[in-house]
């Protein structure tokens, strides 16, 4: 496995900015937010921090508990 490189943790955190912001956009707490997307309130935070890393599952079902696709929620974090 190759070590994480801070351009890694770079694109972790800047997509748990997006998902933080787009979560309090919906005005939706993490334990909801956690429950649509099928994951537990710990690792939504963990993600949110920027310390998780989401599988591709884990990001569909994210996505789709905001309301918004993969490819938007890859966009909302480019442009954090």
């Amino acid at each position: 496995m190759n070590p994480r490189t801070p351009q890694d943790h770079e694109a972790q955190l800047l997509l748990g900015r997006a998902i933080r912001r787009l979560r309090n956009e919906r005005g939706a707490s993490q334990e909801a937010l956690a429950k649509g997307a099928g994951i537990t309130p710990n690792m939504l935070s963990l993600i949110e921090r920027g310390h998780g890393n989401p599988s591709w599952v884990t990001l569909r079902g994210l996505a789709t508990a905001l309301g918004i696709s993969v490819a938007e929620l890859a966009k909302a974090a480019e442009d954090t």
